[in-house]
């Protein structure tokens, strides 16, 4: 009797047109990939087997772009950084010319989609887990968030530019935590307080530190 040969169209199919595709496109699949498993599963359980079946892919595959696991959490590291800097970016773009526009626009994008997200906290705190213990993810997370700290910096000294620069750092510093922190409650628990009340807490420390008297001559 002949037997009938059945197969999963949709997988293979979904792996032939992965091999079709681009380097770029490829290595981009699996670092999302890796940023969805890092979100789902946290990092432990984040491995080349769990990467490669959300992707799709064989493992060979994956190794032949990345040398292991660590390689490819570094690359969703710079890729998941490298994205929100963009969308915050790209809000200020949109903001215009207007310098008190622009610092508020950054600051406001961050309690919007897409850096406002919980699934972007589970991410963030799978890379957060590793910053002690891996020297490579420490000095990308350093660069993260020091990149994100100093534009905040250079748009604060844009609109005040009566703030001297030691003040502005402080001030960048000072900003940055707060606004941290109320987006980690946000992600964890809506219910204790709204985006509104997050915009206006932070609406009101940022015009605080524009107005605030300062002494002394201004560093320029």
């Amino acid at each position: 009797m002949e037997r009938k040969i059945t197969s999963r169209p949709g997988r293979i199919q979904g792996r032939a047109r992965f091999v079709r595709e681009s380097p770029d496109v490829r290595r981009q699949a699996l670092i999302e990939a890796t940023a969805r498993c890092l979100a789902e599963k946290g990092v432990a359980a984040t491995s080349v087997r769990a990467i490669c079946a959300r992707a799709g892919v064989s493992a060979g595959l994956l190794t032949h772009y990345f040398d292991g696991v660590d390689a490819l959490i570094l690359a969703t590291y710079r890729d998941v950084g490298e994205k929100v800097a963009a969308a915050m970016e790209q809000a200020v773009v949109e903001a215009g010319p207007d310098p008190m526009d622009r610092l508020w626009a950054y600051l406001h994008a961050n309690f919007q989609p897409p850096v406002l997200d919980p699934n972007l906290l589970a991410t963030w705190i799978s890379f957060w887990s590793l910053v002690k213990t891996s020297p490579k993810i420490a000095a990308t997370h350093a660069e993260t968030y020091g990149g994100s700290r100093e534009r905040l910096e250079v748009l604060l000294r844009e609109a005040a530019p009566h703030i001297p620069r030691p003040d502005a750092r402080i001030a960048a510093i000072g900003l940055t935590a707060m606004v941290d922190g109320l987006w980690l409650e946000l992600c964890l628990d809506s219910s204790t307080f709204t985006i509104e009340e997050a915009l206006a807490m932070v609406k009101e420390a940022m015009t605080y530190v524009i107005q605030k008297p300062r002494g002394g001559p201004v560093d320029q």
